[in-house]
């Protein structure tokens, strides 16, 4: 049996890993952060990143190391640790381009309006991703548990996230470590495979 080419560590203060931490947010979001705040967003997202108590802190992330090189990224927290967060962490960062983020905020407010439903108990996955090249390797599966273990550490009920509608790989994923589907957004207006599904399984 061969031994796994990776290993996972927590999160640390350090601005050249918010700048990673930034890349995989932004790639787990389909380059929705890039546009939203230009090509400054990973630097301002890294400005985050090293500061504790915000939804996009060190605290909240696990890392995916292969030969030492960061390959993966989780994040989650509960529901009443975010409720402790400020509510856009970002507009502190130096940087920060409020007039293009206010603009294009308002049109996806419905989006971020979403991680305001999460529901006491929950501990909740905000972002999984893994490097193209490294897929395929279990990184995911691991990334999964090891924020599922932090989620029952914390005594949390249910683990729960959100998944693009049309990110059918990723469902699969999902559903192979237990979550099933049990919401959707939005409800009525029939827009194909946009939106977003609500998946969660117990702890």
């Amino acid at each position: 049996m061969s031994l796994q080419p990776f290993v996972l560590r927590p999160g640390n203060p350090a601005f050249e890993e918010g700048l990673t931490c930034a890349r995989f947010l932004d790639t787990a979001a389909e380059g929705f952060f890039g546009i939203l705040l230009g090509r400054r967003a990973p630097e301002i997202f890294a400005q985050a990143y090293t500061k504790p108590r915000n939804e996009y802190s060190f605290e909240n992330v696990i890392f995916a190391e292969n030969e030492d090189r960061i390959v993966g990224m989780a994040l989650g927290f509960t529901a009443e640790r975010r409720r402790g967060f400020p509510k856009n962490p970002l507009k502190e960062c130096e940087g920060y381009p409020r007039l293009r983020a206010g603009i294009l905020g308002f049109f996806a407010r419905p989006m971020f309006r979403i991680l305001e439903t999460i529901a006491d108990g929950d501990f909740y996955l905000l972002s999984l991703a893994v490097d193209e090249d490294q897929r395929g390797q279990g990184i995911g599966s691991a990334l999964i548990e090891a924020m599922e273990e932090r989620g029952r550490a914390t005594g949390s009920r249910r683990f729960s996230l959100d998944a693009a509608a049309k990110n059918e790989a990723g469902q699969r994923l999902y559903k192979r470590h237990g979550f099933e589907i049990y919401a959707k957004w939005p409800k009525r207006l029939n827009i194909g495979n946009l939106g977003l599904v609500r998946m969660a399984k117990s702890l």
